[in-house]
Parts: structure tokens; sequence; C-alpha cells
């Protein structure tokens, strides 16, 4: 997209949140909440576009450490609420609507936060297309989606982002730690913790699009097909790391990596 329309959209972006008036950001740190609270802040003033992060064991400890330098790299108002979803029954079951369970412990956090405060999050119009039941749960909780209303793609976010000078502009895809744990299998601190080590060592080697897949004793590993020899090079090191964050056994997915391929299968609830 050329600089003009990405310019168009930052203002139609813009226009969004003056009439929001004062907003609380739900920031997770990745591209598309980084860039919304950027844009909000710079629009809004900080004290009236706060970014706050939701602080569980779902969240990947390289994540939280990233917004909070976020936050100071750009002067955000950034807090941070805990949330407890593994206290809630259903989503520990972890059946397709846990994300559903996990927005609605995210809008308990953040309403009422500020007074009078609409909350909004970073969802593009390409994520309408994908099984995201925690999009309907917020939406349903008077959640506002800012890019989908300026028509903004995950391209534009990453060209806009890259515009803006925001170094956050190609980071990887980061869902939370519990989409790394297949659908019927209870998610549970231990199992979250094991994907986290598993993944920091990963990322120590030297991999940034990553996902490891807990299937028990087994993990299965998905990079980017282009980084496949990478960590084939790195075998030993890779089997060693992965083995110490509690796993018996180490796969590699010849497929590659595909965000959100859990959900193959899953239906949205009406």
């Amino acid at each position: 997209m050329g600089e003009a329309a990405l310019r168009a959209k930052h203002e139609r972006l813009a226009e969004r949140l003056r009439g929001l008036g004062t907003v609380v950001v739900g920031f997770s740190g990745g591209a598309d909440s980084a860039l919304l609270a950027y844009v909000a802040a710079s629009t809004l003033t900080a004290a009236h576009a706060p970014a706050v992060t939701a602080v569980s064991p779902s969240l990947a400890p390289e994540e939280l450490a990233d917004c909070a330098a976020l936050a100071s790299e750009w002067g955000l108002d950034w807090r941070t609420v805990e949330t407890d979803e593994l206290a809630d029954p259903s989503y520990v079951a972890n059946d397709p609507l846990r994300c559903a369970r996990c927005k609605t412990a995210l809008m308990d956090a953040l309403e009422g936060l500020v007074p009078a405060a609409t909350v909004v999050l970073g969802v593009n119009v390409d994520d309408l297309g994908d099984h995201r039941p925690g999009q309907h749960a917020a939406a349903a909780r008077g959640a506002v989606f800012p890019l989908v209303d300026a028509g903004l793609t995950k391209d534009d976010v990453r060209g806009l982002s890259h515009h803006l000078g925001l170094r956050t502009w190609d980071k990887p895809a980061a869902a939370c730690l519990a989409s790394r744990i297949p659908h019927g299998t209870p998610v549970t601190v231990g199992r979250l913790r094991s994907v986290a080590v598993a993944e920091s060592a990963l990322r120590r080697l030297g991999f940034r699009s990553l996902r490891v897949r807990h299937y028990g004793e087994t993990a299965r590993l998905e990079v980017p097909i282009e980084d496949l020899a990478g960590v084939l090079a790195q075998r030993e090191a890779v089997v060693r790391d992965v083995r110490a964050a509690g796993f018996r056994y180490v796969t590699l997915d010849l497929e590659g990596l595909r965000s959100g391929n859990l959900n193959a299968g899953a239906t949205t609830a009406q």
C-alpha cells in the first residue's frame, strides 16, 4: 500500500479514537495492540489512553518485559492487571471457546478501570475471518475494534507501524501460551510453563517465529519453512533445551508454522 493510502488509514484510525474520547487499550505488545496503543496515546494523550497488560500464566515473560520496554520508549501510561483464568473450570477444560472465557476475564479487569472509558482492542480486518470466539465475547461486553473500523488489515498494521518508525512493525505474532495446548487437554500452570521455557530457549538459539505445541510428553515444534534447516543444523541444542523444559520427545512439524492451526475443526459459537 502506498504512503498516501497509509496516511489516510492513519487519519481514519485517529478520527475513530477521537470520537471515543477516553479509551483503555488492551496492550499485549503484539504488532496490532502496539500500533493501537501508540496512535491512541499520540491522538488522545497518554492520560486519556492508558495501555493495560493483563498478566497471567498464559502471558510469556518476554512479552510482559517487552510491553514495559515499549511503554517506556513511547511514553505510554502503562498499567498491569492480574487475571486469573485458571480459576475458571471452563477455561481450564480448554474447549474451542476457551478464548471467550479469557476475553471475559480481560473485560472484567479492564471495565471500570478508568471512568467513562471505552475498552479498545487490537483486532484487525483479517482477524475477522478466523475462529476467534474471544472477539465475539469482548464485543458483546462493549469492546471496540478501532483498527477494524479504520479498515486496517494485517499488512496495513505492519506498513503503518513501519511508516511511524515503530520497532514492532515486523514483530512475529505471539498468541497466548494456552494456544499451544490442543483443545480438550486441560490448561495448567505446568503446561504453560513448559511451553514458555521451551520457546524462550529456542529464541535464544536465534528462532524469532515459532510455536511449541504441547502434546503431553511430546513437543511439536513449528517454525517457518525457511527455518526448518536451521532447526536441524542445531538439532542437539534444540533437543537439549526442549527436553530441559519438561518434554521427553521433540518433534519438528514439516508443514512449518501455521498460526492458529489448533483451531482446525473448531466452530464459532452462535
